[in-house]
């Protein structure tokens, strides 16, 4: 008997995951994309009390209204976004949003752009709802930041939608103003969705961050809690659209997972409303792992572009994946480059969401490699 669904014969099971599998109980895993932090204990707090108020019943289809409010008023003012609370879906992470948006707005046949390197479910994604994907492929020589002309290399009379990840994981690159504006203006005047992929739009360097939907109408905004909060676990995430489009959405969501559960959405509108000193001291301490490492794989001779955001190093190498091989050896879990798109394939990315004392010795067990 033929067991698979056609539609699922040529999907890969993720490549980081394979890794940070095989780490040993005694390796530094730098191939997750997971904060080292504990969540901030007032947002723990929050979904503790949740629970003995007995915050466990259905929510709205969309999310608690509470939480959508908190998540509108955010996006208008970090984001120049202008949304009410019924333009916004709550979701099982970032993940969810991502693929619901996908599956209500592509039809089988379109061309999707997706970056490359990009990250890695972007390309499976789209495989799933029977569409093509297209690579936006970014230089090195730009610290692959994906520019307008990238994009506009890559249109094709049936491209039908873009994903675009900035900050952007596995580079760290944080794509530029104008890019920004003209790739929105450009998705106006050729009538494609931009997917965009905020999760890491917190965790910035000394740069500010700005998103398609404030310049176009022809956008979905997805973002979550998950790395700002050290909330991975917890799985929330949200989109945000106009109204058409988040209608379109809600038909797969609701009969996807109907709704996310109750008290974990109290939790994160604490997190929205609440103090962000832990969201910056976070960050600060991310950069300072960030300043360690590219200068340590520097020292080293591996040419390494300084990121701008998130919490990844891409660095180059001639034989990846024989160094990361190598590096597996000496107890150090790291992802080839090949992963992320043709673009990486002489790179290799690096996680560095571990503490400092561990990416010290991280970075003294890959020296005896080189």
């Amino acid at each position: 008997m033929n067991i698979g669904a056609d539609r699922v014969k040529d999907i890969n099971l993720s490549q980081v995951r394979k890794m940070f599998e095989q780490a040993s109980p005694t390796a530094i895993n730098l191939a997750l994309g997971e904060p080292d932090f504990d969540c901030p204990k007032h947002i723990i707090e929050s979904l503790k009390n949740a629970l003995d108020n007995n915050f466990t019943h259905y929510s709205q289809n969309k999310g608690e209204p509470k939480l959508r409010e908190s998540i509108a008023r955010k996006l208008n003012k970090d984001n120049d976004i202008r949304v009410s609370s019924d333009d916004v879906i709550v979701t099982v992470g970032a993940s969810e949003a991502l693929y619901s948006s996908i599956q209500a707005l592509v039809n089988p046949g379109d061309d999707v752009l997706i970056p490359d390197p990009g990250f890695l479910s972007y390309a499976e994604c789209v495989r799933l709802a029977g569409a093509n994907s297209v690579p936006v492929k970014s230089s090195s020589k730009n610290g692959f930041k994906t520019t307008v002309s990238d994009v506009e290399d890559a249109l094709t009379p049936d491209t039908k939608a873009i994903v675009i990840n900035s900050p952007c994981n596995p580079t760290g690159a944080v794509m530029e103003k104008e890019d920004i504006k003209a790739i929105s203006d450009l998705a106006t005047d050729k009538e494609f969705i931009i997917f965009s992929d905020e999760i890491y739009e917190k965790i910035i360097y000394g740069k500010k961050h700005y998103s398609f939907q404030s310049f176009t109408d022809n956008a979905v905004t997805i973002n979550g809690f998950s790395k700002a909060y050290a909330m991975t676990g917890l799985r929330v995430g949200y989109c945000a659209s106009s109204p058409e489009i988040i209608e379109e959405i809600l038909k797969v969501h609701q009969y996807n997972v109907a709704c996310i559960d109750t008290a974990t959405q109290v939790a994160c509108n604490t997190a929205l409303t609440g103090s962000q000193d832990c969201v910056s001291e976070m960050t600060s301490e991310f950069r300072r792992r960030r300043d360690l490492v590219v200068g340590s794989l520097n020292d080293m001779g591996l040419d390494c572009v300084m990121p701008d955001g998130a919490f990844y190093v891409f660095f180059h190498h001639d034989n990846p994946v024989d160094f990361v091989q190598k590096a597996v050896k000496e107890d150090v879990i790291m992802v080839p480059g090949g992963a992320f798109g043709s673009m990486g394939e002489e790179f290799i990315r690096l996680s560095y969401a571990q503490s400092y004392e561990n990416l010290e010795e991280a970075m003294r067990r890959l020296e005896k490699i080189v």
